[in-house]
């Protein structure tokens, strides 16, 4: 079906793609169909450009009122230095909001694993092998640091949204100093590690799946917010997913791959993986809780309905790490309160 305008941004995009791409492939604009490709948490829409010789292209729709694109270009480059495959931008109109970039194909990592979970070992191989090489790369001060102030921006999302807005209610003020607790410790955790290249949506969802005979190789999407930042970050990321979940003995076994790898890369990981791990959980539980903040709002400041059902993941992933430790336990009875359960675990604020 044909790409068909409905709204101003539509015409413009319409409009960039006669201008500046149809001249540099030759073809004449109807020449060129354009179907949706993709869309994400931002502003930002994907299309598939088809060209008459069966080329095709990926066009950015970054609307700079709402997106800037500055940082994507930046760290396109970055991963194309390391050698780490990633879409190459061929042409960008920052003003505009348009970039055109190569295509990485149609099957990401989360549809590889949802349609053959048997491949996951050999898919999380090289994916673990990237990751290496884009933490090898670091270069202090080149990205934004992933510093207290972001930290705990991303954390105040958690009471805000989630438990205001989407549970209706809001922290109690035993609750709130519980909370500015666990923050403290959580950021405190966060800071205390080393600090590599951080692409901060590390998961299967960005990760396009390149095969080649028997050879696999992920390519990786999505990496505009990339900060400099903890090293566990990614890791968990990738493991412990907003859209896959893993039994607890595959995760560990991953994870441990990874810190043996990072550990023969010389990147600065604990030397004792009891230590990685707990530094690993907790900043999972970070990632967690920004991320049901950040869902609540998707769904209600800007309409995105579909994130509200992996409400439940994240909280499983929370009450997971939670009850492992002291510190943390004030979120299970904080949890309880807001999925209205019987609180089990007795402890004072």
């Amino acid at each position: 079906m044909p790409f068909t305008a409905t709204t101003f941004r539509d015409e413009e995009l319409l409009a960039w793609v006669a201008a500046q791409v149809a001249p540099n492939f030759c073809v004449p604009a109807s020449a060129i169909d354009i179907a949706s490709a993709s869309a994400d948490a931002s502003f930002r829409r994907y299309f598939r450009l088809l060209f008459p010789n069966g080329e095709t292209r990926i066009l950015m729709d970054a609307p700079p009122d709402k997106e800037d694109s500055h940082p994507f270009v930046q760290v396109a480059g970055l991963f194309a230095e390391a050698g780490i495959p990633a879409p190459v931008v061929e042409q960008a109109d920052l003003e505009h909001g348009f970039l055109l970039l190569s295509d990485l194909g149609r099957v990401d990592y989360l549809a590889a694993l949802g349609s053959d979970p048997e491949r996951a070992g050999a898919l999380m191989r090289p994916a673990l092998d990237l990751l290496i090489r884009w933490q090898i790369s670091t270069r202090p001060g080149v990205l934004p640091p992933y510093d207290e102030a972001l930290l705990r921006r991303e954390l105040a999302l958690f009471p805000e949204w989630c438990m205001g807005r989407h549970f209706g209610r809001p922290p109690e003020e035993k609750e709130a100093a519980a909370l500015e607790a666990i923050f403290a410790a959580l950021v405190h955790s966060a800071l205390a590690q080393p600090r590599v290249f951080v692409h901060r949506d590390f998961m299967p969802r960005n990760l396009m799946l390149l095969e080649k005979g028997e050879t696999i190789t992920p390519a990786v999407l999505d990496f505009q917010d990339a900060v400099e930042g903890p090293i566990t970050y990614d890791v968990v990321s990738l493991f412990r997913d907003a859209f896959i979940s893993w039994d607890e003995e595959q995760e560990l076994d991953w994870v441990v791959r990874y810190w043996e790898k990072a550990r023969a890369a010389t990147l600065p990981v604990h030397a004792d993986f009891g230590d990685f791990w707990r530094a690993y959980e907790w900043m999972g539980l970070q990632r967690h809780l920004k991320v049901l903040g950040i869902f609540c709002r998707l769904y209600y400041r800007d309409g995105k309905s579909r994130y509200l059902a992996d409400l439940p993941r994240f909280i499983g992933y929370v009450r997971k790490t939670a009850s492992r430790y002291g510190e943390l336990k004030p979120l299970l009875t904080i949890f309880d309160r807001l999925e209205e359960k019987e609180t089990t675990v007795q402890y004072s604020f």
